[in-house]
Parts: structure tokens; C-alpha cells; sequence
């Protein structure tokens, strides 16, 4: 990883942050939903890109920080900003729990991919049965317009806090790849029995990754919301949130630092076009966006097994021949 593709990143998120003063509402809402999954994006490329542990079920941990801060708030009377730092903390636990059983169990590739799917699906069942989630009919977050309840006048606003959210992300995540642990990652994920024969702590690092991939992930669901007011069982833990993450990834480039962004705004980009399209000629057709994104997955696996990121470098490599 090198400076080329932090600074792509940085002017890509400068370019998005100066919509707020020419875009109208609905981009501005586009741009802020496609970010909170690009977000949620950049924790599952840490975890299934670097490392390697393929996962169905972050919605686990997204869900999970949905619920702590929403619950925090509107239960405890917590100010938003601790619940959006509990939100992360319980999502990092989370990770790390699911991460010590599933890995202690020496579970990889499928069956630990199945297992995460397991740990979502749970969890949505039980959030759907408690009373203190608000059940089946979910939570509202009392509307309350105020930097100190992470809610802003202006759709821009929350804007910016998202882009500087998935800053902070990308930095952190350059920082690990250009590290010592983003090289145990990558050794784990290349061949876990070559990476302990070498002396790394196969075990602990991918706690480390799974702890951090959770912690990022359940802000992404914190974000969310602060920024739609009202969660339920099947949006938190909903399978939406880990096919999305999982396809933005492979879409943009998984194991890279910017493809989990470029593959998140491209999906949701191409899934609101197809609304429009065949909404002009057929009428409004629900669920034609998840249609596309499965073709965009197979096509994805087929023509750019690196995704869009790996295809950019092969075309630059052989533009530099």
C-alpha cells in the first residue's frame, strides 16, 4: 500500500464534501447512505480483505452499535457521542467474541463464514423478541436537532461527519496495511500454517482483526441511526447490510484501501439508476436493485476478480509498459 492510493481517496472524499453547497436533498441523502456502507465496508475489508476470514453476517456487529446507541439514548438518556463511542466499543466486543469462539474452534473459509451468518440471524431473532429493543415495531429516536445529539439543521452536516468518518477509516486502515500487523494479516490470510511457522500469533491477530472489523462496522450502524431516527430487528441485523458490505468489497476491490469506497458509492450509484430506469418504462419494480447487484457480483468474480482497484492498476501498468 503507498501514498498513490491514499491520496485518491483523500481527493475523492474533498470532492464529495463540497456537494452540501450545489447538490440538492435526495443526492446529498445518496451520497450519506452510500458512505455509511462504504463505512461498514472498510470493517469487513479488514477483516475479509487483509486477513482473509470471509464473513456473512457483519450485520452482527452493525447491528449492534444501531442498538447501543439507539437504546443508550433513548433508555439511559446517554448523550449520542457516548453512545456512538459505546456503539463501536460493543461492536468491537462483539467481534472479539464471535472471534474466540469461532476461531478457537479452528473454523475458517465456509464454515466460519456460515457461523458469523448464524451469530446475525440470532441476534435478530432476539432483538425482534425483546421488549428493551422495542420489539417488532423497533425504536424511534426522539428527533432533537443539536451537534450535542449528533443531529444537524442540515442534511450537508451530517454529511461531513460521515466523509470525515470514512477518512478516519481509511487512514487507519493505510496505517495498518503499511505495518507490522497488516503484514500478519496478510500472512494469515496467504497461509495461516506458513505464518506460525514464522512466529506470528495466528490467533491473536485475527482476534485483532475481527475486534477492529466489528468496531468500525458498528459505527457504520451508530451513523445510521443518528441519521434515519429509527431501527428495527431486520434493519439492524438484517442480511442487507452484510450482502451489500460483502459486494461493495469485491466490486471496489477487496484488500485494498480505497476499493471498499468506490465499490460502495458504485452499487448504490447503479441500484438507484435501475430504480429510475425501469421505474420510466415498467413502473416502480421492488427489489430490482438487489437483481443488479447480484449481476454486478457475478460479473465482478468473472471479468474483475480484483475488482476496480486491481483493474485501475493493470490498466496503469499497461499504459506504463
Amino acid at each position: 500500500m503507498s501514498a498513490r492510493e491514499i491520496w485518491p481517496g483523500g481527493v475523492l472524499l474533498a470532492l464529495l464534501a463540497l456537494a452540501p453547497f450545489f447538490a440538492s436533498n435526495v443526492a446529498l441523502n445518496f451520497l450519506v447512505s452510500s458512505l455509511i456502507v462504504a463505512l461498514a465496508a472498510q470493517g469487513w475489508n479488514l477483516l475479509g480483505g487483509y486477513a482473509g476470514q470471509l464473513s456473512f453476517g457483519h450485520a452482527a456487529f452493525f447491528g449492534t452499535g444501531a442498538y447501543v446507541t439507539a437504546v443508550l439514548q433513548l433508555r439511559y438518556g446517554v448523550n449520542a457521542w457516548v453512545g456512538l463511542a459505546a456503539g463501536i466499543a460493543f461492536g468491537a466486543a462483539m467481534g472479539w467474541v464471535i472471534g474466540a469462539l469461532s476461531f478457537r474452534a479452528r473454523l475458517r473459509g465456509s464454515y466460519f463464514a456460515l457461523v458469523t451468518l448464524a451469530f446475525a440471524e440470532v441476534l435478530r431473532i432476539l432483538a425482534n423478541a425483546a421488549d428493551w429493543t422495542g420489539g417488532a415495531a423497533g425504536l424511534l429516536v426522539r428527533m432533537a436537532p443539536g451537534v450535542g445529539n449528533l443531529q444537524f439543521p442540515s442534511r450537508g452536516a451530517f454529511l461531513w461527519l460521515v466523509i470525515a468518518c470514512v477518512l478516519a477509516v481509511l487512514l487507519l486502515t493505510a496505517w495498518i496495511a503499511r505495518g507490522r500487523f497488516g503484514a500478519r494479516l496478510v500472512a494469515v490470510r496467504e497461509n495461516e500454517d506458513a505464518a506460525r511457522a514464522l512466529g506470528v500469533d495466528v490467533l491473536r491477530t485475527k482476534l485483532l482483526a475481527i475486534a477492529l472489523s466489528g468496531g468500525i462496522t458498528a459505527a457504520a450502524g451508530c451513523l445510521y441511526v443518528q441519521n434515519f431516527l429509527y431501527l428495527d430487528a431486520n434493519i439492524a441485523y438484517g442480511t442487507w447490510i452484510s450482502v451489500e458490505v460483502l459486494i461493495a468489497c469485491v466490486l471496489g476491490g477487496s484488500g485494498t484501501v480505497l476499493g471498499p469506497v468506490i465499490g460502495a458509492l458504485a452499487l448504490h450509484g447503479a441500484g438507484e439508476a435501475a430504480k429510475i430506469a425501469f421505474g420510466a418504462v415498467a413502473g416502480p419494480l421492488p427489489g430490482v436493485d438487489l437483481v443488479l447487484f447480484g449481476a454486478l457480483l457475478i460479473l465482478a468474480v468473472a471479468f474483475l476478480p480484483q475488482g476496480v482497484m486491481g483493474g485501475v492498476r493493470r490498466l496503469l501498468g499497461s499504459l506504463g509498459r
